[in-house]
């Protein structure tokens, strides 16, 4: 049997850039073949619309509202997780460990550097991903490649170009870092959608993160779901998804 897990998903309750409420996903998710999705709101230092001048506690509260509105809308028969989508400079990064206690307890965390971050993740047992790193948009004026802070890079992300895919593919297989799959969904108009493949359910964010760090689940990708039915297929399977057919435009920065 098989299990896929959206790993990269944005509610209206958090982020300022989604237009759908947490509960929403549900229906929508399962419908498209999901066992379950792991909401991964912007965090305070990216496109969050959760206001800056509000006490700490109740902007953890907002922060995590998405993901709670959507487990509690969920049931028992579909798995929702939390997860976090860090900022620095363009860079993002996708964390999967923290919960909101955590969060509670460790005010500031926004102001942290790349290293302070991914120390503080580690030590409470949490792992951190970098999400679409090849990303251009017009609101990036660089791309920024940290290695030493990576645990795995997200290899496909549906709302990007497959050359920039591609790139972030060819850059896993050279680093030999873990790959990861994901959607990156804001609302229901996006045509491809992506996740993880395991042949076991997920049952818990620990789950996912201990899966995910023994190489274990596969990248996968479902093209033009609105226009056609179709499968989950392996990333691996796509060339135009794993051979760059063009360099980056913006300048590369590594760390």
């Amino acid at each position: 049997m098989e299990y896929i897990y959206e790993t990269h998903l944005h509610t209206i309750e958090a982020s300022a850039c989604s237009s759908t409420p947490g509960e929403d996903y549900i229906t929508y998710m399962k419908g498209l073949g999901y066992s379950g999705i792991i909401v991964t709101d912007h965090y305070f230092t990216g496109n969050s619309c959760v206001p800056r001048d509000w006490p700490w506690e109740k902007r953890v509260e907002k922060y995590c509202s998405g993901f709670e509105h959507a487990k509690e809308a969920a049931g028992s028969d579909f798995t929702v997780l939390f997860g976090i989508e860090y900022n620095f400079h363009g860079d993002e990064f996708m964390i999967y460990g923290l919960d909101k206690k955590w969060l509670l307890n460790h005010p500031g965390f926004e102001t942290r550097d790349r290293y302070e971050v991914y120390k503080m993740v580690h030590e409470a047992g949490a792992i951190m991903i970098q999400a679409h790193p090849y990303r251009e948009r017009g609101y990036l004026s660089e791309i920024n490649i940290t290695p030493d802070i990576s645990d795995g890079v997200e290899v496909y992300n549906a709302a990007n170009p497959d050359w920039q895919n591609s790139l972030a593919y060819e850059y896993a297989v050279k680093r030999g870092f873990r790959m990861a799959g994901g959607s990156d969904i804001h609302n229901f108009s996006q045509e491809n959608m992506g996740g993880m493949k395991f042949s076991f359910p997920i049952n818990s964010i620990e789950d996912y993160k201990e899966a995910f760090m023994a190489g274990e689940g596969t990248p996968v990708c479902r093209m033009n779901v609105h226009d056609k039915p179709g499968e989950f297929r392996p990333v691996s399977e796509f060339i135009e998804l794993t051979k760059p057919t063009q360099e980056s435009t913006l300048e590369v920065f590594w760390h």
